[in-house]
């Protein structure tokens, strides 16, 4: 269910999870944000009208986001933060072990989301943590992050709390609408983890996408972005530039027709532009990724091979 209500200037989006907390729809997000661009990048989103942080334990900002929203001046119920648990923590005792310390370096008393970033290892274990967590009050909602159909509806079904989130790949070229009826089915929120698709196959250069925006006075970033908010789903476009922060922002003055929804539903190739967790050498690579981060604390240089 979506909700509009005014914000300062902003007139944002909200979705409401199955919980009843209400979620910014349009967020800020700092993968691959360097540590030493990290605190000036959020108080940048924030200035300019962002009241949804994402981040990571794996990313390694997290004390620069909390170092950013404590000097922001802003107060803590006002900005919608999210963090997830890498799998290096997961097994139960070790994923709320981890929470706790993101939280004291994001410094917050609690969380308004927490995810598991990845499916693999002990994410059984960890899940407990966050139901534990959440019954606590520490964290408001809790969820995952890459769980496949498969996956969830495990998850969702033998887990004591449902998912309330899954933040997946999701953009024009790969639309999930299996996933997407999956997670609607068991009231799960879906997010794009990366809205535009990191502009994989020429996206900002696509013709459709270029002509809608013509169509609107808007970019073909800005039409991506309305038509993620039009199918429900929750978006944290990344940009370490003030004025493409608040070109991100700007999508809420204006609404796709159903048409050109519909011209966009046709550029889906129903495959994705990174990966596949089906994949076994995905997995050997995730394996691998595990340890150079712990030995490298650093996610924005790593080798993509895809």
């Amino acid at each position: 269910m979506k909700q509009q209500i005014n914000e300062e200037d902003i007139e944002m989006e909200y979705v409401t999870l199955y919980n009843g907390v209400k979620m910014p729809q349009l967020g800020y997000g700092v993968y691959q944000v360097t540590e030493e661009e990290c605190e000036r990048c959020v108080l940048d989103a924030l200035e300019v009208g962002y009241r949804s942080l994402d981040t990571a334990q794996s990313y390694f900002n997290e004390e620069q986001v909390g170092n950013a929203v404590v000097k922001s001046g802003i107060a803590r119920e006002d900005i919608f933060l999210t963090t997830k648990v890498w799998i290096e923590h997961y097994g139960y005792e070790q994923a709320k072990k981890s929470v706790l310390a993101s939280m004291e370096k994001l410094q917050t008393p609690y969380l308004d989301l927490i995810l598991l970033h990845q499916p693999f290892a002990d994410y059984y274990g960890a899940y407990r943590a966050l139901e534990e967590l959440y019954e606590e009050g520490r964290v408001k909602a809790i969820g995952v992050s890459n769980f496949y159909p498969d996956r969830l509806v495990d998850i969702a079904s033998f887990a004591r709390i449902k998912p309330m989130v899954n933040q997946v790949e999701v953009h024009p070229l790969y639309q999930q609408e299996e996933a997407k009826k999956w997670m609607d089915k068991y009231s799960v929120q879906i997010e794009a983890w990366a809205p535009f698709g990191e502009g994989r196959g020429n996206m900002f250069q696509n013709p459709v996408l270029n002509e809608i925006g013509k169509k609107y006075g808007k970019s073909a970033a800005q039409v991506i972005l309305r038509w993620h908010l039009q199918r429900g789903v929750v978006v944290i476009p990344k940009s370490t530039h003030i004025e493409r922060m608040q070109e991100n922002l700007n999508v809420f003055d204006f609404a796709l027709s159903a048409e050109d929804m519909a011209k966009i539903a046709a550029l889906d190739t129903k495959m994705s532009a990174f990966f596949s967790h089906y994949d076994p050498a995905m997995v050997e690579w995730f394996a691998n990724m595990v340890e150079e981060r712990k030995k490298n604390h650093d996610s924005t240089k790593e080798k993509k091979d895809w």
